[in-house]
């Protein structure tokens, strides 16, 4: 069973900076597409990013420019590199692992965006 570890949350101010880490365990790594996700309170889990097997990203349009996604194969590990952080972006932030379209979830992770 692949296990999903997320790190790296906690508060943060607005235009502040976060780094969240997300370790992979029970899984090849390297074949799977990795993605970080978030859901707000009241709201539903959005996409923020995501990278393939090959490295190809893709983010959500109100991302673009400040987050960058990047994975370790090697560290069975995948980052979400914050910047510019919006109190609207104040969520549980999840890591998500897909493989033959079968997702697999962490345990999410509180950001919290205030000052």
């Amino acid at each position: 069973q692949v296990l999903l570890v997320e790190s790296g949350g906690g508060l943060v101010q607005p235009g502040g900076s976060l780094r969240l880490s997300c370790a992979a365990s029970r899984i090849t790594f390297s074949i799977y597409t990795m993605g970080w996700y978030r859901q707000a309170p009241g709201k539903e889990r959005e996409l923020v990013a995501i990278i393939t097997s090959g490295g190809s990203t893709d983010y959500a349009d109100s991302v673009k420019g400040r987050f960058t996604i990047s994975r370790d194969n090697a560290k069975k590990t995948v980052y979400l590199q914050m910047h510019s952080l919006k109190t609207e972006e104040t969520a549980v932030y999840y890591c998500n692992a897909t493989r033959a379209l079968i997702p697999t979830w962490g345990q999410g992770i509180q950001v919290t965006v205030s000052s």
